[in-house]
């Protein structure tokens, strides 16, 4: 059951809060992208057999980008650094707990292959050098739902909905400098539909795995990032300051309707 509407109406706002509220939640074991492949790490490499530069992950991303200094690079020493990792890989190492996808097209789609946790290898055939986005796998196909939240308000209000959806978005969505001020003012989360439409973003009412969902009716609104889609069409979502005031939360087989607890737009970055 949601909290009350006062408790809501700050789930998408875009103003700043007061010092008491701006704790990082960032969790403590995250790595950072470095150019190291560390435990916990999805890690692509510019040369086959794990040589060459090396680009690090913390979750999925749908879009590499192919445009210094927006892209996804490789960042650590040696052959390729500095190179936009997208169609630009050759060998993985996934040093993660779950299974990562690679795919050959942008947005999860297209031939893929899989590494489990542990696994190190080449990219085969089809997609050594033809590499365009990767996802962290569950269960059911999904992704696992993990916190990883670094604590950057990105122009949002800190430990709101937008700032998490923000994160998401600059993280594993393939915009790396994605803020309040990307290409337009995007507001509240009840106007990043409009704002979506604005600067070129896909925007529907078909939730995919990776796309950002947006409640424009409720109060100032609410965004989320869809983690998992299943075959009639229902969606989860991880978010922020939603049934947690300011912090983390999910919740399972979501829908695109008029209500004010569901979603009625689907962002695909």
């Amino acid at each position: 059951m949601p909290f009350p509407r006062r408790t809501l109406a700050l789930a998408g706002s875009a103003l700043a809060l007061t010092a008491p509220l701006l704790a990082s939640v960032s969790p403590a074991s995250a790595a950072s992208r470095d150019g190291v492949c560390d435990s916990g790490e999805f890690c692509y490499y510019y040369n086959s057999n794990e040589a060459g530069s090396v680009s690090d992950f913390t979750g999925s991303v749908g879009d590499y980008g192919t445009v210094q200094p927006s892209c996804y690079d490789f960042k650590g020493p040696g052959a390729g650094q500095g190179l936009c990792v997208k169609n630009n890989a050759a060998s993985v190492w996934n040093r993660t707990g779950y299974t990562v996808r690679v795919y050959y097209n942008s947005n999860y789609a297209g031939a893929s292959q899989d590494f489990a946790p542990g696994a190190s290898g080449n990219l085969n055939t089809t997609l050594k050098n033809n590499n365009a986005s990767h996802q962290f796998l569950g269960s059911s196909g999904g992704q696992t739902p993990v916190n990883d939240y670094d604590g950057n308000p990105r122009g949002f209000a800190q430990n709101n909905c937008t700032a998490f959806a923000a994160w998401r978005v600059a993280s594993r969505l393939g915009v790396p400098n994605f803020s309040n001020s990307w290409k337009t003012t995007w507001g509240n989360a009840g106007t990043w539909d409009d704002a979506a439409r604005r600067v070129g973003v896909a925007v529907d009412k078909t939730a995919t795995v990776g796309s950002i969902a947006v409640n424009d009716v409720h109060k100032v609104g609410h965004v989320a990032y869809v983690n998992r889609v299943y075959s009639d069409g229902s969606f989860d979502v991880e978010e922020y300051n939603w049934n947690n005031p300011l912090a983390y939360g999910t919740r399972s087989h979501m829908h695109v309707s008029d209500a004010d607890t569901d979603f009625q737009w689907m962002l695909h970055f």
